[in-house]
This record gives C-alpha cells, sequence and structure tokens, in this order.
C-alpha cells in the first residue's frame, strides 16, 4: 500500500513539474533549419541585405539557416508561400517595405500590420541613372523629353506596383510628366536593363546603381535622399529636391528592409528570432555594407514595427489610388483611413 502511495505520489510530482517546465519545442527551438523566403531576385538589393543580416544571425546562434528567392508579384509569391507555412519560426518572409506593395495590388490577403510580426532593419534611397551614351545629360533633358513625348519615355521598376515603380511615379507626376514604367523581377534586373539599354532609365535603388557609378557604367540622375551625395572621386548624386522643390519637404522618399514571421509564431520563438536579428543588423559586417551602399540602419520590434507597417500601407494606398495605377486597391477598398486621419485609426486597429 505504501509502495502504491510513494508511486502515485511521484507520478503526481512529476506530472506538476513538467506542468512548469517550458514547451519543448520553445525550450530547444530551433531543433532544425530555418528557412528565410527572399520576396525578390537574387542580387538585389533586398536580397543583399537579408543575406547578410542571416549570415551575422547564423554566426551569432550557431542556427543552421537557408536561404531561397521566390520572386514575382511585389512580393505576393513569396508571402503566399510563408502564410502557408507552419507558424512554427521555421519560415521567415525575407522582404521590403512591410510587403505593402502585395497588398495594394491584390497579390495577398494578407496585411503587414494585422497577421505578420514584422522586424525592420535598414531603409534605402530611391535613384535614375542613364547610360554614359544616353542622349540625357541631366534631369531637366529628361523632364523635357517626357513633355514632348509623353508615355515614352522608358524607365525600368522592380515590379509593377512596387517601390521603384512608386519613387519614379511620384517624382514624374511631381514633375508633371507621364512616363512608361517597364516592370522587371526585382532591383538587379531593373538596373540591368538600363545597362543594356532595354530602357532609357535605370530605376532602381542608389545601392543597386552605385557600383555601375563608380565605374562609370551608369550616371545618376536624381536620387531620393534629402541631400546631396559626394562619392569619394568627387561624383556627386543629386537630390531630387533640387529639381523639384515642391517635394523637398518630403524627402526622404526610401525603401524599408524587413525580417518577418507570421504574427501566430509562439512569443518565446519570436523573442529568440528578435534577439538574433538585431544582433545581425549590428554587427560590422552589416554595417560596413550599410556605409557602403548609403544605407540608414533604423531597428524597428513589435509595435514600433507595426505601426509603421500600417502607415506606409497607408501612404501608399492612397498615392496609387492619386496615381491611379492599373489594379491598386483604394484605401476603402483596403479598410485604411487618410493619411491624414492615421493616428487616430490606429489608435483602434493597432494589434493587441
Amino acid at each position: 500500500m505504501i509502495g502504491n502511495k510513494l508511486a502515485l505520489t511521484g507520478i503526481a510530482l512529476g506530472a506538476a513539474a513538467l506542468a512548469f517546465q517550458p514547451t519543448t519545442a520553445q525550450a530547444e527551438w530551433p531543433e532544425r533549419p530555418i528557412t528565410v523566403v527572399i520576396m525578390y531576385g537574387a542580387g538585389g538589393g533586398t536580397d543583399t541585405v537579408i543575406r547578410t543580416i542571416v549570415g551575422e544571425m547564423t554566426k551569432s546562434t550557431g542556427w543552421k539557416i537557408n536561404v531561397i528567392n521566390k520572386p514575382g508579384a511585389v512580393g505576393g509569391i513569396a508571402t503566399k508561400y510563408v502564410a502557408g507555412k507552419k507558424a512554427d519560426g521555421y519560415t521567415l518572409l525575407g522582404a521590403a517595405n512591410y510587403n505593402k506593395y502585395a497588398s495594394v495590388m491584390g497579390h495577398t490577403e494578407t496585411r503587414a500590420w494585422r497577421d505578420w510580426q514584422y522586424m525592420q532593419a535598414a531603409n534605402s534611397l530611391g535613384s535614375w541613372a542613364v547610360r554614359p551614351d544616353s542622349k540625357f545629360k541631366s534631369f531637366k533633358d529628361i523632364i523635357a523629353a517626357a513633355k514632348a513625348n509623353p508615355g515614352k519615355i522608358s524607365i525600368s521598376t522592380s515590379g509593377t506596383g512596387g517601390l521603384w515603380h512608386e519613387l519614379a511615379a511620384v517624382v514624374a507626376v511631381s514633375a508633371g510628366v507621364t512616363l512608361k514604367y517597364i516592370p522587371y523581377k526585382g532591383g538587379k534586373n531593373a538596373t540591368l536593363a538600363g545597362l543594356n539599354g532595354e530602357t532609357m532609365i535605370a530605376g532602381g535603388g542608389v545601392h543597386e546603381h552605385i557600383e555601375h557609378i563608380r565605374a562609370g557604367k551608369l550616371i545618376n540622375i536624381q536620387q531620393t535622399g534629402a541631400k546631396d551625395i559626394k562619392l569619394k572621386n568627387g561624383t556627386v548624386l543629386k537630390s531630387v529636391g533640387n529639381h523639384l522643390p515642391q517635394i523637398k519637404s518630403q524627402l526622404p522618399f526610401s525603401g524599408i528592409y524587413n525580417l518577418a514571421m507570421l504574427r501566430s509564431v509562439p512569443k518565446g520563438i519570436q523573442a529568440k528570432l528578435q534577439k538574433a536579428f538585431v544582433a545581425g543588423v549590428k554587427s560590422d559586417a552589416f554595417s560596413k555594407i550599410a556605409k557602403k551602399k548609403f544605407f540608414d540602419v533604423d531597428i524597428r520590434l513589435g509595435s514600433e514595427a507595426d505601426r509603421r507597417a500600417a502607415q506606409v500601407e497607408v501612404s501608399t494606398a492612397a498615392t496609387f489610388a492619386k496615381l491611379k495605377i492599373k489594379n491598386a486597391k483604394s484605401p476603402a477598398d483596403l479598410g485604411l483611413p487618410t493619411p491624414e486621419n492615421f493616428s487616430a485609426w490606429w489608435s483602434k486597429n493597432a494589434p493587441k
């Protein structure tokens, strides 16, 4: 009888101990390799940033992290792929701009600030560049040609409804012209299109153009920073504010680099990923790339990232509606407020 009582007591104590232990999945996570799915093609700005951060994450943690690219639909293909996986932290989204374009263009039903938990690393600047043999030697040349030939002056973009499309359209509309936007899969391909003469202007980011500018293969026409950028060789990349004073107060126009997980991933796993992510962004390796590529390091996590995600989606939805971008959803379609009413709307809609 005593033996049975001891046995039962042992079972009870064991059960109690297990009840107070963290779940095995979170305590030992990760037990297998993690996969990061980048929404744009290899070699572009998003790919470079995410791969560098992920590489540093593996060094600081010892985790095995595989990286693959699934470009298309301005992030929609990669988003659907990751959204279809189990919310266990083993499949992450390597994103740009809080994936706002996939939502606004209707390529995904998920919303960055509602269904995902984003981690922001850095910002980048937009750029227009031309080949040295181009007939365009200045911003004024392009605007004059575009006014004389509406919709005929071509510029490459990283995809219809994507970042470089948006920034190019904002600049063009501010200048009172209409350009011909040619979509490519990612910033690297958009840059190559300009280099190869497929388009009259190479659209993209300063970081994607800079090495070609330094090599004399491209000439920068404008960049969307608030200030001019002076290279070591004396070359000056002029801010678009020099040409369009009316938008100077809105600068910089920039891209944003993120890593994201589904919001339903267990909080303990989210915390581990966030800690590793911050270490990756603060690493010497990423700092060197940020300086070389003119990235602005700007870490945002948790509720701060949620707010930024919603804010940029509101801004883009309003911009695309104003520009009448084909197939873009309006703010009303997305249940979003006007940019002016964002703060009041967010106070009621922020994730709890």
